[in-house]
């Protein structure tokens, strides 16, 4: 009996963290809402004079995308007398000799770029824009990763916000290039859009503290050094930046209206690396800098209570976790005596269930529109969503396990594609992860274990329980979709 009552208690406190969760997500999807009704227009301030700009642009073995960055990079416009660019190329591979062909190329064209190598990659991202900032010329600092292609006005777009001294960072949205391309993209693109949306300006407009998300946005150069500096004591240094420098009360600007495109992860383990990287990484920056944040007199309740949740948010991965394995034993449980009946759970599910619905699907119109075509589309894509990220969930539990308990890795580079360029040949990428790793062994297992789930409801009792069917037949897909596409392929 005791065993059964501890399954209960602990289902039942994941189900209350992750309404609390859900309803923290409520609060800035109407600080948004609010922010979008009294917003000003998106006129972008004067650009009275024109300061020295530095663009970082950090690669590791890009070998399939350096060309189209620097073709891209050199068409910013921005008075070239102004502007220098630096390319920290930490490649160990053949792409350093092509980088230094382009970067030749451009430098006759008159284009103040150098190439930036160092002998050892400590720090990995980084110690690479640590080194790089001793040499930098700019009072301010643009970050571009090696698969994001500004348009050729967006300096243009936002040095202007720093006409406010009190500014340290000025963030941009993230598009997507391949949005379109597989589930997988989709999926991706889909959180992404209601991070870059929803989250970032309730956030901001609420003075809450936000974060540079590592790639496509500013700094002012004072900023970075009077916050401590990059370091590599976790792997999200962009998070972990962000929060030093808003405890020295520096204030971000984030343009939700200024789109800098990108090439997401068109390969599961491609994706693997990137979210146990910002998983593990969120976890890490709890433990570094939250009670920093809880001590300090002058942040607000309110903020406290959003960087609580901003930090954490990788654990609700593990949260989720524990729920979905304790599902099927709370079936069985749920049949007997004095549980028979169990409706508590239920009832908070449904609950955080429609928050996330209603906060994904306002997420989902403001870009594409209101419609009934739109609204059954989105229907569909939250459904798929909800059961990729449960097959990620294992993963990511680790990941943040790993950074709550202070376990150190290597940061690893997510691979790009650029898929416009190599259509079909994508499976041929030198840089994918071909290994088998223990957890995909485990995510077939939970795959078979759901599937049980499945088959108990038709068998529990006479008339069989039903109520985790659903939840059980995305789990069953998701693990199995994630079992699956995590299976190494061979080069054809």
């Amino acid at each position: 009996m005791m065993i059964k009552i501890f399954i209960v208690i602990f289902y039942s406190v994941a189900l209350w963290l992750i309404l609390i969760y859900a309803l923290a997500q409520l609060h800035l999807l109407i600080s948004y809402i609010k922010a979008k009704k009294h917003s000003a227009d998106k006129t972008t301030p004067n650009l009275n004079t024109f300061p020295r700009i530095t663009i970082q642009l950090p690669i590791y073995n890009e070998l399939y995308v350096i060309e189209r960055l620097l073709n891209n990079i050199a068409k910013i416009k921005y008075p070239k007398d102004k502007l220098d660019i630096q390319v920290l190329d930490d490649s160990t591979d053949e792409s350093v000799t092509k980088t230094a062909s382009i970067i030749n190329t451009l430098q006759k064209e008159g284009l103040d770029i150098t190439h930036i190598q160092r002998k050892t990659r400590t720090g990995f991202k980084a110690g690479a824009l640590k080194e790089g900032l001793k040499s930098a010329k700019g009072e301010f600092i643009a970050i571009f990763d090696a698969d994001f292609l500004p348009k050729p006005d967006w300096l243009l777009q936002t040095v202007p916000y720093f006409n406010d001294e009190n500014i340290g960072v000025v963030q941009t949205r993230w598009g997507h290039l391949n949005r379109d391309f597989s589930i997988l993209t989709k999926v991706q693109a889909f959180a992404l859009d209601a991070h870059f949306t929803i989250e970032q300006v309730g956030r901001n407009t609420q003075g809450h503290f936000i974060n540079f998300n590592g790639t496509a946005g500013i700094w002012r150069k004072n900023c970075i050094l009077d916050a401590g500096n990059w370091t590599a004591d976790t792997l999200t240094e962009d998070l972990d930046l962000s929060y030093r420098a808003q405890l020295k009360q520096w204030k971000f600007k984030y343009l939700e209206h200024v789109e800098t495109p990108a090439e997401l992860p068109i390969a599961v383990s491609a994706a693997r690396s990137q979210q146990f990287r910002w998983n593990k990484g969120a976890a890490e920056n709890f433990r570094k800098s939250f009670f920093k944040v809880l001590s300090t007199d002058n942040i607000s309740t309110s903020t406290k209570f959003h960087s609580f949740f901003h930090l954490l948010n990788s654990s609700m991965f593990l949260i989720l976790f524990v729920l979905a394995v304790l599902s099927i034993p709370m079936l069985y449980i749920k049949q007997i005596e004095p549980f028979k009946g169990y409706t508590i759970g239920l009832g908070f599910f449904i609950l955080s269930s429609i928050i996330f619905f209603m906060y994904y699907w306002y997420m989902y119109k403001t870009i594409y529109g209101n419609g009934i075509k739109n609204f059954i589309n989105y229907i569909g894509l939250f459904f798929v969503f909800f059961t990729i990220i449960m097959g990620f969930s294992l993963h990511n539990s680790i990941a943040a396990i790993e950074g709550h308990l202070g376990k150190r890795s290597d940061f690893i580079r997510t691979p790009k594609f650029n898929i416009d360029a190599i259509n079909s040949s994508w499976k041929n990428n030198k840089y994918l992860n071909r290994t088998f790793s223990i957890s995909t062994i485990f995510e077939g297992i939970l795959t078979l274990y759901f599937g049980f789930g499945l088959y108990s409801a038709f068998t529990i009792s006479d008339k069989g329980d039903f109520s985790f069917f659903i939840f059980h037949l995305m789990l069953f897909i998701g693990f199995g979709y994630v079992f699956l596409k995590s299976i190494p392929m061979r080069n054809s």
